[in-house]
């Protein structure tokens, strides 16, 4: 066992790690007394309030630009365009991001933003600028983009085998496309900055970011400062979820640029409407797909096409399609595989990192393939997916599609056995057969999905962390990390990991807000690493000090170093029984003695390496394994469901802190029911004078999960005896896995949708599967597929449908082209 995954040799009820405890800012959550960005400014004395002036049209030519009426508005004083920036107009890491645009790219689009007093005035002030827009041809959905070959950055592809020579061996070859929607990130708290300048230059933004080396960088190049010129802090977020990671520094450069300029602090947040049409998404994809099975159902070859809409400018969406790709495969073997990757251009907001960061949008793939074909090879979708899995004790181990060896495969088949025997799985799928055949206008159906999610940033370098940890001469202790809080329990989980490395009761430490100027060069709270990466630092920054204190106890205990023990604040030497010191007792006695009781703390995950111009390498630590059974039942007449019950198994290795990963089990599976199934982004794609407009601008029009979707039974297990060798503490992240669960529930609608027609009908399922989309595929499952598909022949090309010869069912042993419903908006 590794040194960073072994726990202490002591009583588990003394030991912090493992324990559940709640969240530490809980109460202060719940009582409202937890400061965020915004709560600072109240306490910022003469602050001036930023409004945007965003452009109407998706695409433009800025033509007039005039903001002098703006300043006749009591209270304006000043407005901020491109004139003024000092340093590089730009808010991107790709530098196709300008600050302050000369063609506007989206409706929504910033052009300038105006500084005043109060917020009113600052909003008046920019309803008073004068613009004018010469309008361009706009794409503003992701067909249109590859219609017209609007592809930015890189195209990746990930292959292995002879997929030509799979295809044309397999007896069961079926194509289709699939087109599925993006997803807002909704957080409680919309983007926030707060920015003041000192006596000495130095810059000082607050900002709601989860990445604030990232945002000290941006705003440090905007004002062509250094970046040890610029502090950026963040207290906590009221919710993240990845679009918090690249996004906040453009609002931060505004915020700094405002308070250089007039040397008064300058608070920037958006309201909901603004941080919905100006922020981005999670990326919406496009594929197309050709997959040949063998009599088995076992996969021989899959090819791929996959475009990710990308928006307006390339953000992150470069490794975003990336892992899409690395996770294609899901928890299946495929020996032979093409999958090409592209990001369309588009008129739309740039899209962003969300929880999965591209996960989800590879894994849909493969699990809509599996729950389509599944009835036309005339296996159960359960057993397809079982007889798919990766496998140990093979000849040769089996490897992903880009070359990483998958270590313990056989958690993927534990967490699904497990999740069937705790949900009695089969008798239930009994009891779902006996229900549809005495209901004819409402059906029930029970789906099981896996999930096999690789932990780690892409890009190796951000894959380090640091630490800095003081020891008081009290014996209280105080941490700063890099990470960032946003409510899923990073802090929490790093105070038990400096108690339990330190050896105290979790009473005596505290954690101190993250800020650039005690931790250096942090990597973005995301990629599920915040634990594993700063949990690394923290716990290599407390042994720095126990062993030196080490060093000070063997002398009050006459026994050596190495045979001193910390528990629970309570210093002893073995073999030395009735005999102890106190922690605060060893601690005073170190700084008497000049010990340093401070330390620096690094981690940095071994074993990596990834060539992203070949896609191929190991760029994950390990893999995080999981499964959920999900029953839903669905009304014949509207398409409305309700979730019955979720039974999930996962894999969060020796868990950290257990209340915390179930509780971000059951809200990342919750999130993911909601892309999959409600949250429903509307663009005006008319061609009218509000086309690119994005229609889903507030909580109104976007619906979100509440209560009234949370199934009535929902159950959570940890899978046990589940260690992670060379992880802190043994444990994994739990951060974006779980989302990709709710899989699930999307299965079990198309099932359900299914059981309105004959046996072996297979239904394709427009993404969300909103009740509208659910009614569609429901009322296909009643036509009984006599009515618009079309069926090829081996050869890949359409039999003429006129030839009495052709085909008038779909036999499962030819191709199937098959199409997205397409929603029309009323």
């Amino acid at each position: 066992m590794s040194h960073l995954s072994q726990r202490p040799d002591v009583d588990p009820a003394t030991m912090v790690v493992g324990s559940a405890i709640p969240h530490e800012a809980a109460a202060l959550h719940v009582t409202g007394k937890a400061l965020y960005t915004d709560d600072l400014v109240a306490r910022t004395k003469d602050c001036l309030h930023a409004w945007p002036v965003q452009a109407t049209v998706a695409r433009a030519r800025i033509t007039v630009l005039d903001v002098t009426p703006a300043y006749d508005v009591p209270g304006v004083v000043r407005v901020l365009t491109a004139a003024d920036v000092p340093g590089v107009n730009d808010a991107g890491v790709k530098h196709d991001e300008p600050l302050f645009p000369d063609e506007v790219c989206f409706h929504g689009h910033a052009v300038c933003w105006v500084l005043a007093e109060t917020l009113e005035a600052a909003r008046l002030g920019a309803a008073a600028v004068r613009l004018e827009l010469e309008p361009l041809p706009a794409l503003v959905n992701v067909k249109e983009a590859i219609a017209a070959h609007a592809f930015q950055g890189a195209q990746p592809t990930v292959e292995r085998g002879d997929v030509a020579g799979g295809i044309q061996a397999a007896p069961h070859v079926f194509s289709g496309e699939l087109e599925f929607a993006g997803q807002e990130h909704f957080y409680l708290e919309t983007h926030c900055a707060l920015s003041d300048v000192d006596e000495n230059g130095q810059v000082f933004v607050q900002s709601s970011t989860q990445h604030p080396s990232e945002t000290q960088e941006i705003v440090a190049h905007v004002l062509g400062l250094h970046s040890h010129e610029v502090t950026v802090q963040c207290l906590r977020m009221g919710g993240g979820f990845g679009g918090k990671e690249m996004q906040p520094h453009g609002f931060a450069a505004i915020a700094a640029l405002g308070s250089t300029l007039t040397g008064r602090p300058v608070r920037l947040r958006l309201n909901r409407t603004q941080d919905l049409t100006m922020t981005g998404k999670r990326h919406g994809f496009h594929a197309d797909w050709r997959v040949g099975f063998d009599d088995d159902g076992v996969i021989q070859a899959l090819e791929a096409t996959v475009t990710a809409d990308g928006g307006w400018s390339l953000d992150l969406s470069e490794p975003v399609l990336a892992r899409a790709l690395c996770h294609i495969d899901n928890a299946y073997w495929i020996p032979n595989i093409r999958v090409s990757g592209r990001i369309a251009r588009s008129n739309k907001t740039s899209q962003t990192a969300f929880r999965g960061f591209g996960g989800p949008q590879g894994m849909m793939v493969i699990e809509d393939i599996l729950g389509r074909c599944a009835p036309l090879l005339g296996i159960d979708p359960v057993e397809l997916r079982r007889r798919n899995f990766y496998r140990s004790g093979v000849a040769t181990p089996q490897t992903t599609p880009y070359g990483q060896p998958v270590r313990h495969p056989e958690r993927v088949n534990a967490v699904f056995d497990q999740v069937i025997e705790s949900s009695d799985f089969e008798a239930r799928r009994e009891e779902v057969g006996r229900f549809n055949a005495e209901h004819e206008h409402v059906k029930r159906a029970l789906a099981i999905t896996p999930v096999k999610f690789g932990i780690s940033f892409n890009l190796t370098a951000f894959n380090q962390a640091g630490a800095l940890v003081h020891v008081y001469k009290d014996g209280s202790v105080l941490i700063n990390h890099g990470g960032t809080e946003m409510g899923q329990g990073l802090h929490t989980k790093m105070l038990q990991v400096a108690a339990t490395t330190l050896g105290v009761p979790l009473s005596r430490v505290r954690l101190a807000p993250t800020r650039t100027d005690k931790v250096p060069n942090t990597s973005a709270t995301a990629a599920s690493s915040g634990a594993d990466l700063n949990g690394g630092a923290v716990k290599n920054a407390c042994e720095q000090i126990r062993r030196r204190l080490e060093q000070v106890a063997s002398g009050g205990l006459g026994v050596p170093a190495e045979d001193v023990r910390f528990v629970d604040g309570e210093v002893t030497g073995l073999g030395r029984s009735g005999l102890s010191l106190t922690w605060e007792e060893v601690v005073r006695t170190a700084y008497f003695q000049r010990v340093q009781l401070f330390a620096a703390g690094y981690y940095r995950t071994e074993g990596l390496h990834w060539d992203s111009s070949v896609m191929q390498g190991s760029p994950f630590k390990y893999f995080a394994y999981g499964a959920a059974a999900t029953e839903v039942e669905v009304d014949g007449f509207t398409g409305a469901y309700t979730t019955r019950r979720v039974d999930i198994v996962h894999d969060v290795g020796d868990s950290l802190s257990p209340l915390i990963d179930i509780g971000q089990i059951e809200g990342g599976f919750v999130q993911g029911a909601g892309w999959l199934t409600l949250e429903d982004l509307r663009w005006d794609e008319s061609d009218g004078p509000h086309r690119g407009r994005l229609s889903t601008q507030s909580a109104s029009t976007y619906k979100l999960p509440s209560f009234s979707e949370m199934p009535p039974d929902f159950r959570v297990t940890l899978l046990e005896r589940a260690h992670e060798e060379g992880a802190v503490y043994g444990s994994k992240a739990v951060g974006e896995p779980p989302l990709m669960l709710a899989f699930s529930v999307r299965e079990a609608l198309r099932e359900a949708a299914a059981a309105f027609g004959p046996p072996g009908t297979s239904v394709d399922l427009a993404s969300p599967a909103t009740p509208e989309a659910v009614w569609w595929a429901l009322t296909e499952a009643r036509r009984g597929h006599d009515e618009g598909h079309v069926v090829e022949g081996k050869d890949g090309h359409a039999p003429d449908r006129s030839d009495p010869s052709a085909p008038a069912r779909r036999p499962a042993s030819e191709v199937e082209r098959t199409a997205v419903p397409h929603l029309t908006e009323a």
